[in-house]
């Protein structure tokens, strides 16, 4: 029987620890708005664009179920967040838009999220940073990986 590989040995370890810490940051930064970072994912990607969105496109955006998505779109729209009003063209559909709140606080999350990443990866160099993130993204190419992180 060979060597068996040790936790601290596989790549995925180490980016997992990192992500996960990334991630929990940001979430908990987040906490203090109010929004979590599914929310925050949907009204970001919905921010600068024209008009509405249907919920299978957020759907489709997340990688989440449909069921995951309306119960993701009601919070947002109790919190004031995005508006449902019927899809033109097809009374039966309705698509969602952010409100005028939500396009107040898109900014500031970002904000936040730049932070969050400078708290993060400002220990490399801006040449390891474009490396990091080009090696990343060849990845998620690589394998088809295309839904916006949502936890």
């Amino acid at each position: 029987m060979g060597k068996t590989s040790k936790l601290t040995d596989h790549t995925g370890y180490w980016l997992r620890l990192i992500s996960n810490q990334v991630s929990h940051s940001f979430s908990r930064k987040l906490e203090a708005t109010g929004v979590t970072v599914a929310e925050w994912v949907v009204m970001r990607e919905m921010y600068g664009t024209d008009g509405s969105t249907s919920p299978g496109a957020v759907a489709e955006l997340t990688g989440l179920s449909r069921g995951a998505v309306s119960k993701l779109i009601s919070r947002l729209l109790e919190k004031g967040f995005v508006l449902r009003k019927e899809a033109k063209g097809d009374r039966r559909f309705q698509d969602i838009e952010l409100t005028a709140k939500a396009k107040a606080l898109v900014p500031k999350l970002a904000n936040i999220a730049d932070r969050n990443d400078h708290d993060f990866f400002s220990c490399l160099s801006l040449a390891e940073h474009r490396q990091l993130r080009a090696i990343l993204e060849k990845m998620a190419a690589h394998h088809g990986i295309k839904n916006a992180p949502t936890e």
